[in-house]
């Protein structure tokens, strides 16, 4: 049995130590925003943060996760009050099919809680490792500016998936 951190609450998990982190979110948790892609850690939907660092959860054995914080999509915010990058990518109509768009967040989420002025270089080179088949790569890239705007503003506040509550 594995103790894993999660969206800061504890789930005990009976699981093969090998068995994929994404498995354990949707199958035994119930948290469906990381969604399987290539299962190959290639495409990015499945990007969750480990200790705010963006991870393909396809491919990281859940051994690796004890101790450690694991935040999906549904620990940044709910429909009721997003987050401020999901609150962003709503703002400017990024998902097209939105089968990318939670790795996509989680992504730009990491990199936010890293660097809230990052240049587009930056943000362009980050947000590489994750694919979107539709296209609407101009969108989420202005979100993710949105996003650090956002963030900028209000680095005195609560932290970063609380925030747009305000």
């Amino acid at each position: 049995m594995l103790t894993l951190n999660i969206n800061g609450r504890s789930h005990a998990v009976e699981a093969e130590a090998t068995t994929p982190l994404l498995y354990v979110l949707r199958d035994e948790i119930g948290l469906n925003g990381a969604k399987y892609g290539c299962g190959l850690g290639q495409c990015g939907a499945c990007t969750v943060l480990l200790d705010d660092r963006p991870v393909m959860s396809c491919i990281t054995p859940i051994a690796l996760t004890e101790g450690r914080q694991i935040t999906t999509l549904e620990g940044l915010g709910s429909t009721e009050a997003p987050g401020v990058v999901q609150s962003a990518f709503i703002a400017e109509q990024a998902a097209q099919c939105g089968f990318c768009i939670p790795g996509m967040i989680m992504r730009a989420e990491a990199l936010l809680r890293r660097n809230a002025s990052p240049s587009d270089k930056e943000i362009r080179t980050h947000m590489s490792a994750n694919l979107c088949r539709c296209g609407t790569h101009m969108r989420i890239l202005a979100a993710v500016r949105r996003a650090a705007e956002r963030v900028r503003s209000a680095r005195v506040g609560p932290p970063l998936a609380q925030d747009a509550r305000r």
